[in-house]
């Protein structure tokens, strides 16, 4: 599991151009939930949260640029796809050869000047929540943080895996409009990847073969 944040990590679901005031909490922010216990959210944090998950149910179809910063400073670009359930696309602007798909079950890692490809369950990946049909936040997550400043809202969620380790997937909002920002993973051993994503436009329709998977890579 360790292998699959580091490979998304460097493939796509990483980080992106954010100042270190953005893309840290305030420091009034509450004590992090423990392991077997949910964060209590006052009535302002809940009202946010609702907000927050009328946005992502409301998104179906998704289309915008995105500027990622991984653990290392790299910066890369590109464009990116998504429908829900479960299907996004990353295009990486050259020179980076990484291309990351996600047919709905299944993400897959491409690299075309290596000519490999890894493949991971969606499950077993922080895309999952910025996927999901139907999202509740309270129920359906462990959401451990929720801020608000004059420019954004951000929702922290953190996952506890026995063999993966835990990670957090850090997700900002522009208050005024509610729409998302960008993203923040941190892995395991800590290392954040941040996706910043403009230009969105949630009316196109998309081609059903931007989202397929070649499985054929695997056997070459």
């Amino acid at each position: 599991m360790t292998r699959v944040f580091a490979s998304l990590r460097i493939a796509a679901i990483g980080a992106f151009a954010a100042t270190a005031a953005l893309a840290a909490p305030p420091s009034t922010s509450p004590a992090p939930a423990s392991n077997n216990q949910r964060a209590a959210f006052d009535p302002g944090q809940r009202a946010l949260l609702e907000k927050v998950n009328t946005y992502f149910n409301s998104v179906t179809t998704l289309v915008g640029k995105f500027v990622q910063v991984g653990p290392d400073g790299n910066k890369t670009e590109g464009q990116f796809y998504m429908q829900k359930p479960g299907k996004i696309r990353f295009e990486y602007d050259p020179p980076s050869p990484i291309e990351l798909i996600s047919d709905g079950d299944t993400v897959a890692v491409r690299d075309t000047k290596l000519v490999t490809q890894d493949i991971y369950p969606l499950s077993q990946t922080p895309l999952k929540f910025l996927l999901s049909d139907k999202l509740d936040l309270m129920k359906d997550t462990n959401v451990v943080g929720v801020y608000q400043d004059e420019l954004f809202v951000t929702v922290v969620i953190e996952e506890r895996n026995v063999l993966a380790g835990t990670h957090r997937l850090m997700i900002m909002f522009g208050k005024k409009d509610m729409q998302l920002k960008q993203w923040t993973v941190t892995d395991p051993q800590g290392y954040d990847t941040t996706v910043a994503v403009s230009d969105l436009d949630p009316g196109k329709k998309l081609d059903p073969k931007l989202f397929k998977i070649n499985f054929e890579r695997m056997l070459q």
